[in-house]
């Protein structure tokens, strides 16, 4: 077109044939409108159609293709024309393209251009030509500023650039995390990213893993969006962006150079305290600039025109003081141009309010990165440093300090020392290692130490090192294999200043000569420190250069920095300025490194130098000493800044970033190896205690280690971290009270590394010989970390759960796991393991021989792995289980399994459940002894799902199987061919137990396939088959121990059966003749197949029971069951309860030969019986002619049904026992009942209680006696005399039990008014009856008037008792008890009135009456005068002390005829003389006197003090007939011995004096005995407990010469005495219990004892007797006369007794004979029975708490039968077995005056047959069988036995095991025995409810200890 072009125009035409492509690109992304005012420039026509600009995107590119193609061959001016117009109107052009296309355009043509857009087509209303002047400088400016942010960073580079290592982003290794985004925040960055939702890791990993890249990889892409970069604390984050920074500088590197680069640091953000605006941001804290406002108006206007040419690096987020929050709604856009806090300015940039579309990358550390949630588009983590670069660095860095010869032996050590290895990962802290070992070489080849380290050669360290820089790491979650980035310095934050140390601890492998390699993190600090200090160059150096001595040069220096660093800390402050640091310090900081300097902005831009400390982590260990030194540091402070840190990071954490290792760095202090350090450091002048308070505070230190230790709340990453800390202390004692907590460590999504595992080693190997486990779940850990597992000792427990662990970490487990030497449980589960790993596994479980688990679930072994595994591990000795769950296996694998049973003798149980469970069990061959049999195996495979051919095959299988004990295939579901399959091959089984098929046979039809089993596999004995849900089936074997076993249970419950299934089934059981049980309850059968069922089991031999409950089964099939019970004669018992839907059973008895004897029962209980079906069931019963009971039990009978059930009751001739318990509530119905007294002769008792037990019993034939017992009921007018009608009808009632019926005081009258004619032989109990008063006094009348009456017992208390008894044969005494009446003086009146006419009265008792004094003696008298052979008992709780002599006195003077009158505690007992008896004096017979005639007077134990008796003289002085005094047990002191001194002269007739002491003053004994000589009367004394004296036994020396019977027992006295007794010829009894004798004492009373033969009754217990009692027993041989005797404790030895039964038969008529607590053998106490076979007269025979056995039991069988007058027998705590137990029996059956037996604790619980024994004793009162563990029989048989011994009142069965069972037993018999006062239950397996219900019934079962 253009013939000739100029140099304008030839540019003009180059760019749009060279940028054609971009700007084609540029123009796609324009708005419709920019594309329309760019296409009014093109020339009418090019045919270009501005409509159909938008119609389509392919429309769209074809329209700007076709404008492009038109200005390349436009005329320039319209090109440049056009050009200038796409850069005034189009959005996003890159800035090198713009500035190109602007410098091309030029100026614009004055003359315009009718194509040029319009003012109005632009985004300014500015002309086209003054756009351009605007836009052009604007980009000029924009420009320079961005060459000098590029000088800048040139610069800054230049000053961070390392010196030992070139730092390259392609060599930097950087982890993918997948970034969580929330969902409300809108998109606003270019281009697609992944959003996806995701839970990161609680420890740091932030997420799953997508790979690995390079840290330029990484960032390419990260154009608009938000990328945050992580990394530990020292792994050289800031060093790499400002290498970032000069790569962009450059030209090179993911960030394009025509953005603008900003990079700002939190750190010096923070120092910002004014708003600041983005202007103010960029010109006065970035990069100032010389321009004027215009020029910066121009940049920011630039910037915000195009924010996506912007890159802002922040680094550091977590050195930031403020903390981002997340926001929850997306929010307006901010103004740049207002002043913002710095934190309103950087959450704007990350949340787009600032610079939409901008770059941005963030870092900080991993923890921080929760503020960063919902923000990030991209996360990334740094990788630390692999070994080849820990070791590249150390070459390097010795190199460039000159000290090239030390880099050898450097990396020797730094490999050797886990400690040192840790920290090198981290570039910043391997520069501190690298100084480290630096200043420790120096020192040795200072001091002229070899080169050998350790006794380890160079060359051996060479290797190890080699080993360890080629060591494998694990991929999945680990840093992988190659290497990372390099970068490192001290200077600037990128060296070490921010770093974090991860804490960790390694044990020095090898040693220098002279300068140690640090044990721990604290130690590796302190020699740092100590390097550090070395430096100085104004201190002269020392010879000794140890830490300790370099410490000690700086003390001034070390307290004023770490006072500085703990003000740092505690202000989170990690620059300092230079007016912060004191002078000294600083410069003595500066000299010797410690300190980096910095540049920073002031606000007002200018810039000043700040500090900070080499690295964190010195910072911290300064703050760290300075609380272990500072005493301003208080014990509260230092406990405020200990805590455990968690590497679980959560959003409610808060960022504490200046305290990560200070508390490691304070337990490390607080070791005792630290001591002498902190001591160096805390020295003053004075220097006193300062070792006191170092350890002081090291003991607090520890102490708050050791509550963390005990704490069972801590999780796994603060687990661990105290295992760090416990390593710091090195305290071997606080490691093993870390396990005694948690004997299992779990360890749960925590990194581990290998000084993590060494620190788990030092707590784990510090337990010694305990066992110990370790549980790692889903932790990310290297493949040396197992190498490093192995240090721990003694583990018996290793779990590995992750999905990171595959075949490559199996293999290297494998390697490792014969070094486990205790190790017993291996689980390797939720991993990634294939059949290639674990072939590995199983190799390395083969060296292992303790192993007994292992737990291999969640993998994917598959068969080929499972089959792998079991054929290795099953040789394995101990090997206890395998489980495979959820491996991807199938029944294929399963079938191999259970085909390996035969081969494998050892698998003991194969586990399967659909298909995520599989186990194998195995029977360990070293548990089993070769005489015990192995328990079979047993199979369980549940919901599996089979085909008729796999089941074939599985059944061929299992048909090979060995013995199996179970089969369970339930779940499986099949249809009736696989089941019939199944069943087909079940008698080639050989199974000893059961087939379990539940869930598997859902069918009738499968119900009738398995009934056939019965029949055709002789080994089935049992099926049992329920169809509804939870459908279970079940088929039972006879074992091999029961091969002879004919009797089978078919069991068919809730199957839905319908009477034609009936038939089905039994067709299907075949011949099956021998079943004993059927169950078929819960079926639908109704009556028609009760019908079939009762025709058919005819055919059934061996049935013992058929179950139909809940069959649908009405009344009619009730009748016909009562037909066929009397009708088939093996069906005995037929039992419904709820009509049949919660019981219907029938029980038969197959081998009855005769239908003699047989007892039938039919039971129809908890149902509602109508009168109509209460006949037609007894007029079916009446066919019955065997033995039967009829249970209408809890079946609510109403009165006609009774009538009915009595119309009918004489026809049933064979009905024994009626039981209606629980069915009759109403009183008529209970007398209408009870009317069958007279109804049936065979009637023998009725008992009946509303809603209780209730019971008709019959005779055979025509009873003799009946008993009538209605208790509970309502019984007043026309029901109370029906009643009294029935019972006079009777001929002959035993007794009558109207107990609780509300008849008060007329009812009651009206029973007494019908005595004469009811005749009643035992008694009549009308207790309960809410009698008063008169009543009592209607009941007392009936003693009097009616001759047959015997005794009247009455109690008006909480437990009302009122007991009529009649007078037995040979009887003719009456009594009368009254008790808690309440009496008044009336009614003692009335009461003496009709007693006084009552003939035969000789007993009244009354108790707790509250009666008066005056009423008791005027009650007596009325009744003295009337009265003769009358004795009283009065028992008030006042009758006591002064009161009781006040009594006493009374009743002396006012009633002249009383025989007899004491006290006893507090009741007065009184006699009246027999009418015969005189009252005259002695002396003067002929002559009647007036004075009182009492024989005996007695004060005992009633609290009587000495002068309290003085009312008592005058009385006693005119009792010329008293022969019988007793003050025993009272304090009467000196006064009540003068008292008898006064009284006993004037007493003539006395003759016996009781005065037992409960004092120890010897005064009152020697003025008794002075007193005793004047009383010549007395023949029977008794002084027990007196303490005699010498002076008090010479006078009663004088004493018993005359005495016939002595009582010094309890006694303190001389030998003097004891030579006494051998005057006493006259002596009859001699009682001296509990004396204390010596040797000559003993001697003494032998000799004594052999010049008294008159002696009868003698007592000698527990007399000390040192020869077994030989001596004195020897003595008694003249003592033939012997009645009773008492040697209780002296300690019988076989000798003894063989004296005592040389003794015995002398003894004729002796009575009594104790010999309790003695060492009575079995065998010498069979020689003892056979010498009492003499003594016939014996009535008490005490044998308790000796050795008696079942020797003696036989013998007493045929010797008590003999003693007859036996009364007593006592056999207490012995050792009688159940033989002897039945040999007592025998013996008791004998004795039938027996009153009182005691065998507690005799040592065999099977006392049944004693308690039935007793039978036969028809006399007993009192039975003891407590603590001997008695069960419910024993009870029973008491129950049977306490209606036949009507005075039996105590029962004692405490501590035994009695159920409520056994206690309602005894209620039951309590009913019928109203004399029994007493049950002890205390002590059995009754709950406390339980008991509480039975002592509701009856009050006299006592349950307490008491």
């Amino acid at each position: 077109m253009y013939e000739e072009a100029g140099p304008e125009e030839d540019d003009v035409y180059n760019i749009l044939a060279q940028e054609s492509s971009e700007l084609l690109h540029i123009l796609r992304g324009q708005s419709p409108d920019v594309i329309m005012q760019l296409t009014k420039a093109v020339s009418a026509e090019a045919g270009l159609n501005i409509d159909q600009v938008v119609s389509s995107a392919s429309a769209l590119t074809e329209h700007i293709k076709a404008m492009l193609e038109y200005f390349r061959s436009a005329s320039a001016a319209d090109c440049r024309n056009f050009l200038q117009s796409m850069c005034l109107l189009c959005e996003n052009i890159p800035m090198h393209l713009e500035s190109r296309l602007m410098s091309v355009a030029g100026c614009p043509n004055d003359g315009g251009d009718s194509s040029r857009p319009s003012d109005t087509d632009v985004k300014s209303s500015s002309p086209p030509s003054e756009q351009l002047l605007i836009k052009r400088p604007r980009i000029d400016y924009w420009e320079q500023y961005i060459a000098a942010v590029m000088s800048l960073l040139r610069k800054r580079w230049e000053r961070h650039k390392p010196h030992m290592k070139e730092v390259h982003l392609d060599s930097v290794w950087v982890c993918p995390r997948m970034a969580n985004r929330s969902k409300d925040r809108p998109d606003q960055t270019p281009g697609s990213t992944d959003r996806g939702s995701r839970t990161p890791e609680p420890d740091g990993d932030y997420g799953s893993v997508e790979g690995r890249v390079t840290l330029e990889t990484f960032l390419h892409g990260c154009a608009g969006k938000v990328t945050v970069l992580l990394g530990q604390a020292g792994s050289g984050k800031t060093l790499l962006m400002s290498r970032l920074g000069q790569q962009w500088a450059n030209g090179l590197g993911p960030i394009p150079s025509s953005s603008l680069f900003i990079l700002l640091e939190f750190r010096q953000l923070s120092l910002l305290s004014r708003p600041l605006s983005l202007s103010e941001l960029l010109f006065r804290q970035y990069l100032p600039t010389r321009g004027d406002d215009d020029e910066k108006q121009a940049i920011l206007d630039y910037l915000l025109a195009n924010p996506e040419q912007s890159c802002w690096v922040l680094d550091g987020y977590d050195e930031f003081h403020s903390k981002l929050c997340k926001q929850e709604k997306q929010r307006e856009p901010l103004d740049p141009k207002t002043p913002l806090p710095v934190l309103d300015l950087i959450s704007g940039l990350l949340n787009h309010q600032l610079l939409p579309g901008c770059t941005i990358v963030i870092t900080c550390r991993v923890r921080d990165a929760m503020d960063l949630e919902g923000i990030a588009d991209k996360v990334g983590l740094l990788q630390g440093w692999e070994n080849q670069e820990i070791l590249e660095y150390v070459h390097n860095y010795f190199r460039v300090q000159a000290h090239g010869g030390f880099g050898e032996q450097a990396a020797d050590l730094l490999f050797s020392s886990q400690h040192l290895l840790a920290m090198s990962s981290l570039p910043g802290l391997c520069n501190i290692c690298c100084i480290c070992l630096e200043h420790l070489l120096q020192v040795e080849r200072t001091s002229g130490g070899t080169q050998t380290l350790g006794g380890r050669t160079r060359e051996t360290q060479k290797t190890a090192r080699e080993e360890k820089v080629k060591g494998l790491h694990i991929q999945e979650g680990g840093r992988g294999s190659g290497g990372s980035h390099g970068a490192s310095l001290p200077e600037g934050r990128g060296g070490s200043a921010d770093t974090m140390m991860d804490v960790t601890n390694g044990r020095a492998q090898l040693l220098l000569t002279q300068a140690q390699i640090p044990s721990t993190l604290t130690q590796v600090y302190l020699t740092v420190l100590g390097a550090f200090l070395s430096r100085d160059p104004d201190k002269e150096q020392r010879s000794d250069t140890s830490v300790i001595c370099t410490l000690s040069q700086y003390q001034s220096e070390l307290c004023e920095l770490s006072h500085l660093a703990w003000k740092g800390l505690e202000e989170s402050k990690i620059l300092f300025m230079e007016e912060e640091i004191p002078q000294n310090v600083l410069e003595f900081c500066i000299k010797t490194g410690l300190f980096s300097q910095v540049e920073v902005r002031c606000e007002d831009g200018t810039t000043v130098n700040s500090y900070f400390f080499i690295h964190l982590t010195l910072q911290e260990f300064l703050g760290a000493i300075r609380l272990m030194t500072s005493q301003d540091v208080s014990d509260a402070q230092l406990k405020k800044r200990f805590s455990l840190k968690t590497r679980w990071t959560t959003k409610v954490d808060q960022r504490t970033v200046f305290t990560d290792s200070l508390h490691l760095f304070v337990c490390g202090l607080a070791s005792k190896q630290c001591t002498k350090a902190l001591v160096q450091i805390v020295k003053t002048s004075s220097g006193s205690g300062v070792l006191n308070w170092v350890k002081k505070r090291q003991a607090l230190v520890l102490k708050l280690l050791k509550s963390l230790c005990h704490s069972n709340t801590l999780t796994g990453p603060k687990v661990l971290e105290l295992c760090h800390c416990v390593q710091e202390t090195q305290d071997h004692q606080l490691a093993k009270e870390v396990l005694e907590v948690r004997p299992i460590l779990e360890l749960r999504n925590i990194r581990l590394l290998p000084n993590d595992i060494d620190a788990l080693a030092f707590v784990v190997n510090s337990v010694g010989e305990t066992e110990i486990g370790l549980d790692f779940g889903a932790c990310s850990m290297d493949l040396e970390c197992l190498d490093t597992l192995t240090r721990c000792q003694n583990i018996h427990y290793l779990c590995f759960r992750s999905r990171k662990y595959g075949d490559m970490f199996a293999q290297k487990l494998s390697t490792i796991l014969s070094k486990f030497t205790s190790l017993r449980k291996l689980e390797f589960c939720g991993a990634c393991l294939t059949a290639t790993g674990a072939a590995s596994l199983a190799s390395g479980l083969q060296n292992c021989p303790h192993i007994t688990k292992v737990n291999l679930s969640d993998n994917n072994l598959k068969d080929e792995g499972i089959e792998l595994m079991t054929d290795v591990l099953v040789k394995l000795p101990k090997l206890v289980s395998i489980m495979f769950g959820r491996n991807n296996w199938t029944q294929k694998g399963v079938e191999y399994l259970i085909r390996k049973m035969s081969s494998y003798g050892n698998i003991q149980h194969i586990h399967a459940n659909g298909m995520k469970e599989l186990t194998v069990t195995f029977s360990e061959s070293s548990g089993i002894s070769s005489h015990q049999s192995k328990p079979h195996p047993t199979i369980s495979l549940l919901n599996q799902k089979w085909s008729e051919p796999e089941m074939q095959e599985l059944a061929r299988s299992l048909a090979c199987c060995p013995v199996l004990s179970v089969l369970d295939l339930s779940g499986g579901q099949w249809d009736l061919e696989i089941l019939r399959t199944l069943t087909q091959f079940i008698p080639k089984f050989t199974i000893t137990k059961k087939i379990i098929l539940n869930e598997s046979c859902s069918s009738v039809g499968g119900l009738v396939i398995l009934t056939a089993l019965l029949s055709d596999c002789p080994a089935v004995m049992e099926l049992r088959v329920r169809l509804q849900s939870p459908v279970q089936v079940s088929v039972v074997f006879a074992g091999q121990q029961s091969v002879n076993k004919t009797s089978k249970t078919l069991c068919l419950c809730c199957c839905g059966l319908l009477p034609a299934d009936l038939e089905r089934v039994w067709q299907s059981l075949g011949e099956s003749s021998d079943l004993t049980l059927i169950d078929l309850s819960s079926n639908c059968l109704d009556n028609k197949g009760l019908k079939k069922l009762l025709g058919l089991f005819l055919h059934l031999k061996s049935i013992q029971e058929i179950n139909l409950t809940n069959n649908r089964i009405s009344m009619g099939g009730v009748g016909m069951l009562a037909a066929a019970l009397c009708s088939h004669r093996n069906l005995t018992q037929v039992h419904i309860s709820d009509g049949g839907g919660e019981k219907l059973i029938l029980k038969f008895c197959p081998d009855i030969s005769s239908d003699k004897g047989q007892q039938k029962i039919f039971r129809f209980n908890n149902s509602s019986l109508q009168p109509a079906d209460v006949a037609t069931l007894c007029r079916r019963l009446v066919q019955c002619h065997t033995g039967l009971e009829l249970d209408f039990s809890h079946s609510s009978l109403s009165d006609n049904a009774i009538e009915n059930l009595l119309k009918v009751l004489p026809r049933m001739t064979a009905l024994q026992r009626l039981n209606v318990s629980h069915s009759i509530s109403s009183t008529s119905g209970a007398v209408t009942l009870a009317s069958c007294l007279t109804v049936s002769q065979r009637v023998k008792s009725v008992e009946l209680r509303p809603l209780f037990e209730s019971f008709v019993h019959f005779d055979t034939g025509k009873a003799e006696q009946a008993s009538c017992s209605l208790v509970g009921f309502i019984l007043e007018g026309d029901d109370c005399e029906r009643l009294l009608s029935v019972l006079q009808q009777h001929p002959k009632l035993s007794y009558l039990d109207l107990t609780n019926n509300q008849l008060q005081d007329e009812g009651v009258k009206r029973v007494l008014d019908s005595l004469p004619k009811l005749k009643p032989t035992r008694y009549i109990n009308l207790s309960s009856n809410s009698l008063t008063q008169q009543g009592l006094l209607d009941v007392v009348n009936a003693l009097c008037v009616c001759d047959n009456v015997s005794g009247v017992e009455i109690s008006l208390e909480e437990e009302q008792r009122c007991l009529i008894w009649f007078l037995q044969e040979g009887e003719c005494e009456k009594t009368l008890s009254v008790r808690g009446c309440s009496l008044e003086h009336d009614h003692l009146v009335r009461l003496a009135e009709m007693l006084s006419h009552c003939p035969g009265l000789t007993e009244l008792n009354f108790r707790n009456n509250s009666l008066k004094s005056s009423w008791i003696v005027d009650f007596v008298k009325l009744l003295s005068s009337s009265q003769s052979r009358l004795s009283f008992s009065f028992e008030e709780c006042w009758i006591r002390s002064a009161e009781a002599v006040s009594l006493v006195c009374l009743c002396l003077k006012t009633c002249s005829n009383l025989h007899t009158i004491s006290v006893h505690c507090s009741t007065l007992h009184l006699s009246l003389m027999k009418a015969a008896e005189p009252t005259t004096d002695r002396d003067n017979s002929a002559q009647p006197t007036q004075s009182m005639g009492p024989r005996k007077i007695c004060l005992v134990d009633c609290g009587v003090e000495g002068h309290q008796l003085a009312p008592l003289s005058s009385i006693l002085q005119r009792c010329p007939l008293l022969t019988d005094l007793d003050f025993s047990h009272n304090t009467l002191g000196i006064t009540g011995a003068d008292f008898l001194t006064v009284v006993l002269p004037k007493v003539p007739n006395l003759t016996s004096l009781s005065i037992c002491s409960k004092e120890n003053s010897p005064a009152v004994a020697e003025k008794l005995s002075e007193t005793l000589l004047q009383a010549a009367s007395i023949q029977c004394l008794n002084l027990s407990g007196h303490v005699i004296s010498d002076a008090a036994a010479q006078s009663l020396t004088r004493v018993l010469p005359r005495l016939r019977s002595l009582n010094l027992s309890h006694c303190f006295w001389g030998l003097q005495l004891i030579k006494a007794l051998g005057q006493c010829v006259s002596l009859e009894s001699l009682c001296l219990d509990s004396v204390q004798l010596n040797e000559e004492s003993r001697v003494c009373l032998a000799q004594s004892l052999r010049s008294v033969n008159a002696i009868c009754v003698l007592k000698l217990n527990k007399v000390t007797t040192a020869d077994g009692g030989l001596g004195l027993l020897t003595a008694m041989e003249g003592l033939t006369q012997m009645k009773e005797i008492e040697l209780e404790g002296w300690r019988l030895t076989d000798d003894g007794v063989e004296q005592l039964t040389r003794l015995l038969p002398l003894w004729k008529d002796l009575k009594k004979i104790s010999l309790s607590k003695n060492l009575i053998s079995d065998q010498s106490g069979d020689k003892l029975m056979e010498a009492l076979k003499c003594c016939g007269h014996l009535e008490e025979l005490n044998l308790s708490s000796n050795q008696l056995g079942d020797l003696t039991a036989a013998r007493m069988a045929l010797v008590l039968p003999s003693l007859t007058h036996i009364t007593v027998l006592d056999l207490s705590e012995n050792l009688i077995s159940d033989e002897g137990s039945r040999s007592l029996s025998k013996a008791i059956k004998g004795l039938k005056n027996l009153t009182r037996i005691n065998l507690t604790s005799v040592g065999t619980p099977e006392l049944s047959a004693v308690a039935a024994s007793l039978s036969n004793c028809p006399l007993i009162q009192d039975v003891r069988l407590g603590w001997n563990g008695c069960e419910d029989k024993v009870a029973e048989e008491l129950a049977g036995v306490i209606p036949l011994c009507q005075k039996m009142t105590i029962i004692d069965l405490e501590s035994n095991k009695l159920s409520v069972s056994g206690a309602e037993a005894l209620v039951r018999a309590l009913q019928s025995s109203p004399a029994l006062q007493l049950i002890r239950l205390w002590r059995n397996k009754i709950s406390l409810s339980e008991a509480q219900k039975l002592s509701q019934r009856d009050r006299r079962l006592n349950f307490s200890s008491t």
